[in-house]
């Protein structure tokens, strides 16, 4: 119409020629972007920030987000945009076991799979996972306070001994202070059976808990942190040394675990979120 118009053919004839009303031309011509059409360019723009900094959340997080962002969208809409474009979460490989088998237990299994917690500080999990870098391996050993899901306490090392359990153990202490009577349960790993660490634990009144032998369902909510580490960091790529290995598994607990992964169990909360509401006096510590 423009380019007709600079032939100096009338907008009414070009109208009339194309089957076209003038009334709506004119709007376009005032408005050539919609209300509606910019609102959903800053959507799609608010969705791709979301995946960007955080390429391994999947779209229901990505709706947390531009939710949080003050964007009113259906989980359904956010899944079409990302579908379009081909915004997905980097998922990795399933790893598996090493066939060692466990020791013989030094406590008795209080928790029986039960992992619930009325209040901080009440059931602790831990264990510990490794990955290879060009260096070697590396070990992670962390403890998951259940009723906040977060990693209270946690040590990376090269060498899998004793003293990275305890390590953990004392991190987690320092962090929450008043342990006494915390249940600490983990599996029969050896690190978790040594003097050290069961020392540890009565230095701070603690109470040991150890799940059955063959039995993975009794550390499964520890289990499934380390399902998510795996997949959003460990497997993503190559790791050339420990030092980087270790940088990206902190940055990734402080940074998106603890207050950037909503989590459904907490009703859509961050485990900071969580503790900071349900209790004031977190709001200090995290």
């Amino acid at each position: 119409m423009s380019d007709l118009a600079g032939d100096k053919i009338p907008v009414t004839v070009s109208c009339r020629v194309l089957g076209l009303a003038r009334q709506p031309y004119y709007r376009w011509l005032a408005e050539p972007v919609t209300g509606g059409e910019w609102d959903e360019a800053l959507l799609w723009d608010a969705i791709f920030d979301a995946h960007r900094d955080d390429p391994e959340f999947g779209y229901r997080f990505v709706v947390d987000e531009v939710r949080a962002a003050g964007f009113a969208v259906a989980e359904r809409t956010v899944w079409k945009i990302c579908s379009t474009n081909g915004w997905w979460s980097v998922f990795g490989k399933k790893r598996g076991r090493n066939g060692k088998k466990p020791g013989p237990p030094v406590h008795d299994d209080l928790v029986e799979r039960n992992f619930t917690a009325d209040q901080p500080d009440q059931l602790w999990l831990a264990d510990i996972t490794e990955h290879w870098t060009a260096e070697g391996k590396l070990y992670l050993c962390a403890i998951k306070d259940v009723w906040s899901n977060r990693i209270v306490g946690y040590s990376i090392d090269s060498r899998m001994k004793s003293s990275l359990a305890v390590a953990a153990l004392e991190n987690a202490v320092r962090r929450r202070d008043d342990v006494a009577g915390t249940i600490c349960h983990s599996d029969r790993g050896s690190q978790f059976r040594s003097r050290k660490f069961v020392r540890a634990l009565n230095r701070h009144d603690m109470v040991g808990s150890m799940g059955k032998v063959g039995a993975c369902g009794d550390n499964a909510a520890m289990e499934s942190f380390f399902a998510l580490l795996q997949k959003n960091v460990l497997d993503r790529r190559a790791w050339r040394t420990r030092e980087e290995l270790r940088i990206a598994i902190v940055t990734w607990i402080e940074r998106t675990y603890h207050r950037r992964r909503r989590q459904a169990a907490l009703g859509r909360l961050t485990p900071i979120e969580y503790e900071t509401i349900m209790t004031p006096q977190a709001a200090s510590a995290a």
